[in-house]
């Protein structure tokens, strides 16, 4: 087994299963949000969105630290105002510089009398776990917001490993909660909490021109667009399977063309697929974007083809703009899309039916406006950002009532 019966008793005693319950903090507790590096990842995205959404709080106060202080969106963090931001940079757990800055650390967050540590991924629960386990902070919350696909076993067995380090795991869908008790992680270890959605980021500024923005980034007047979000670091994002089906659907309508909004290592060999397929003229990789309210309002279908994932910020974007969706059905995908209705799940790497029902929406314009309406509607009522910072906030009241009683 896994957790001895040692641990599993002493883990009832200090973290117990948590109820959402509220407990009211007499002042605003310090949360020490723990982040790798700024740059535009799922997890990075949604932890700057939670920094500055507990500004709001009226029981949290937020801090930051990184790992690698770098990234696109650390610019953005500078401009909440959270004060000094660290770095606690080194390049292998298992060094002397490692240790050193795992004292830094540690020091940090009794000067600073931090009462909650959340991390952000991996190499932020390895570090942040245990240098808050060292400092004795109160509230120790890990995270996982992946299914499988990033990790080696070895990974895998640390992670697990400095998890008997916290309180509560924070999992953003139920998907990826059955996966951590697949692994062998008691489910009461385990707090789901979703992603949620600023509707800001999907909403075009007053005054918003399709044709100024589309000849701002260069694209063609006069097609429909199918647009995936998605990096290209990683093959989980099974971009192979979308540039695929863009050729079935490229032959049903030849007027489409093909939108890629992400970046990195992959991009060279997804460019040679595109010319193997015959459709290099009508497939655009465009980089890392910034304007994704502007990229979705031009945008007819969107889609996604990952072969795992956890709970995907670039679904809820789609959902939120009022976009019908196409999704590879893996992950907390069918937490948010209701098949037939705010969306299609199809089987992972079956470039035929996603294609099919991307084929059948560019054909029906009421079909793709009433799914839209749909999606939005459900991210709405169950991922807004207000239903986030409302159940991260009684994530960390449970665990403090727990660690403090």
């Amino acid at each position: 087994m896994l957790f001895p019966k040692r641990l599993r008793t002493w883990n009832e005693l200090t973290r117990g299963a948590f109820p959402l319950e509220s407990v009211r903090m007499p002042t605003k507790a310090n949360v020490l949000l723990l982040i790798g590096s700024f740059h535009a990842g799922g997890a990075e995205t949604q932890l700057v969105q939670l920094a500055r959404l507990l500004m709001r709080s009226d029981r949290y106060r937020p801090h930051m630290a990184c790992l690698r202080k770098e990234g696109i969106l650390l610019e953005e963090v500078m401009r909440l105002g959270l004060g000094e931001v660290p770095e606690y940079r080194t390049t292998s757990f298992a060094t002397p510089r490692a240790v050193r800055q795992l004292l830094r650390f540690a020091s940090y967050l009794r000067r600073h009398e931090i009462r909650v540590v959340h991390t952000e991924g991996f190499y932020t629960n390895v570090f942040g776990l245990t240098g808050a386990a060292l400092a004795g902070v109160k509230a120790r919350i890990g995270f996982r917001g992946e299914i499988d696909g990033l990790r080696t076993p070895a990974q895998k067995r640390l992670e697990r490993g400095v998890f008997r380090f916290c309180h509560t795991i924070h999992a953003n869908s139920q998907a990826v909660m059955d996966r951590l008790v697949s692994e062998g992680v008691p489910r009461d270890w385990i707090t789901v909490v979703h992603n949620g959605l600023d509707f800001a980021r999907v909403t075009p500024p007053p005054g918003f021109s399709r044709n100024a923005f589309l000849a701002g980034l260069g694209l063609p007047h006069g097609r429909r667009f199918v647009t995936i979000v998605a990096n290209l670091r990683h093959a989980v994002k099974d971009y192979p399977t979308f540039l695929r089906a863009a050729r079935r659907v490229h032959d049903a309508h030849p007027e489409a063309a093909f939108l890629s909004a992400g970046e990195g290592d992959l991009l060279p060999a997804m460019r040679n697929l595109a010319v193997e397929l015959g459709i290099a003229n009508d497939v655009f990789f465009l980089g890392h974007c910034d304007n994704i309210a502007g990229l979705l309002q031009v945008s007819d279908v969107c889609v996604l083809t990952s072969t795992a994932e956890g709970f995907s910020n670039a679904v809820l974007e789609y959902m939120a703009a009022g976009r019908p969706v196409v999704a590879t059905n893996v992950g907390g995908a069918p937490e948010m899309i209701v098949h037939g209705e705010s969306g299609f799940l199809v089987p992972s790497g079956d470039d035929g039916a996603l294609a099919g029902h991307v084929v059948s929406l560019l054909g029906d314009e009421r079909a793709r406006l009433e799914m839209g309406a749909l999606a939005r509607l459900r991210v709405t009522e169950r991922f807004s950002d207000e239903a986030q910072l409302r159940n991260t906030e009684l994530m960390y009241d449970s665990v403090l009532a727990r660690t403090h009683s």
